[in-house]
């Protein structure tokens, strides 16, 4: 106790900053995924998808962040393995919030998308394994998150494969692509209609005090999708035939599906803002409440609001500075995007993290976006896509558990013998 008594603040203060610096990673990195296959596409430019991504993941994080400490209090360790020694558990979570941090910085850096959500997982285990005990870590947990590594790009690229194939199917295989797009659209308007409705009652929603269930949501879901699909229906009446070009209808028909990925992007910014800044600040939050009691681990305390500014701050922040290199990775070194391709992996991966959270099942936002772009690839012919950046991607999630828990194994150490406990 007398470590907290004697460097309380001092703790508090470099925690603060870790927890910047990893809200700082999270931004760089991870925001890349609802925005990659938007600029890759050409829908909307890099500019525009960091201004989108800057009010939506912001608004997200502080407005429906409050759920912060959700990464660490999913049973992935013991926090009775901790109790008489409190300040153990505050070097852990610095530690593994600056190995995450640093991890992700060494990732964006190289233009790898790799998964916030693992980097801190893999930081907690690892300095709660060697730290503490083997025995600290419900390792089913994080067998769970692995399978994760699976499930997210395995789902999210068969639904992007089948949507894609649905376009060129009923649109772009028609005799007459316009006539087919007018009639076609408005059934996707729906699904983006659905989809985001879910995403954000499911996922961004769910912090605020809004206590709506998986099923309420559907039904509203439905409601707000039939709505949006009447107003997408009104718009795409005033759409005229200008003159009978096939180029020109094809051009306006993938412009038809960039419109819709400006509203994929959006939510899955906001969804992604509310449910990924806890990876950044939900240590910080348990360090925080830790300090302010003394040393008793486990206390429930209200989510201070300057935490949730720091965290939306932070990825903004990343973002707005090197977000641009994993953008880039996503949206055009696996495969060439077009508006209907990129509509296709954006739409698919939104319905994976609602599937996913209807059935419990830790999914990775990275994963499913990166495996929906490989589908829509796969569905023009395996030589569209960039194997070697592939091969490379897959390499560095891999690596993510490991290099979150080796660095953060390193820092807690550090911090240790920095404050005379080692």
């Amino acid at each position: 106790m007398g470590v907290i008594e004697d460097y309380g603040q001092i703790l508090l203060i470099l925690a603060i900053a870790f927890g910047f610096f990893m809200a700082w990673g999270v931004g760089a990195n991870d925001v890349a995924n609802a925005m990659g296959t938007s600029v890759g596409s050409k829908a909307i430019t890099i500019q525009q998808a960091i201004i989108i991504a800057m009010v939506f993941e912001f608004a997200g994080a502080y407005l429906a962040g409050g759920e912060v400490t959700s990464t660490i209090r999913k049973g992935i360790i013991n926090p009775d393995a901790l109790q008489g020694t409190p300040e153990l558990f505050i070097f852990g979570m610095m530690a593994a919030l600056l190995a995450a941090g640093t991890w992700l910085l060494v990732a964006t850096t190289f233009g790898w998308p790799v998964s916030t959500t693992h980097s801190i997982i893999g930081a907690i285990v690892g300095f709660a394994t060697v730290g503490i005990s083997v025995d600290a870590v419900y390792w089913a947990k994080v067998a769970e998150i692995v399978a994760s590594w699976v499930v997210s790009p395995v789902m999210a690229g068969s639904l992007s494969f089948l949507m894609y194939l649905s376009v060129r199917r009923f649109i772009f295989g028609a005799n007459d692509i316009f006539a087919a797009a007018k009639r076609y659209v408005p059934v996707y308007i729906f699904m983006v209609g659905f989809v985001i409705s879910m995403v954000t009652l499911v996922k961004g929603l769910s912090h605020v005090g809004l206590d709506i269930s998986f099923e309420r949501s559907i039904i509203f879901a439905l409601i707000i999708a039939t709505l949006i699909s009447g107003i997408g229906v009104a718009m795409l009446s005033r759409i005229k035939r200008v003159t009978d070009s096939e180029q020109l209808d094809l051009v306006n028909v993938e412009r038809m599906f960039g419109v819709l990925m400006v509203f994929t992007a959006c939510s899955m910014a906001f969804a992604h803002g509310s449910n990924d800044v806890a990876n950044a600040i939900g240590p910080l939050a348990a360090i925080n409440s830790v300090i302010e009691a003394g040393g008793e681990i486990g206390v429930q305390s209200a989510m201070p609001s300057w935490i949730l500014l720091l965290g939306g701050g932070g990825i903004v922040t990343g973002l707005a500075l090197y977000g641009y290199r994993v953008i880039r990775t996503i949206g055009t070194h696996i495969t060439e995007l077009t508006p209907s391709s990129g509509f296709a992996a954006e739409l698919s991966a939104a319905t994976t993290v609602v599937i996913a959270s209807g059935l419990s099942l830790p999914v990775s936002t990275t994963h499913t976006l990166v495996g929906g772009v490989l589908g829509v690839g796969l569905a023009r012919g395996i030589e569209a896509l960039n194997l070697r950046v592939v091969g490379t991607i897959f390499v560095s999630w891999v690596v993510t558990l490991p290099a979150g828990a080796i660095l953060a194994i390193f820092f807690f150490y550090t911090l240790k013998a920095i404050f005379g406990t080692g």
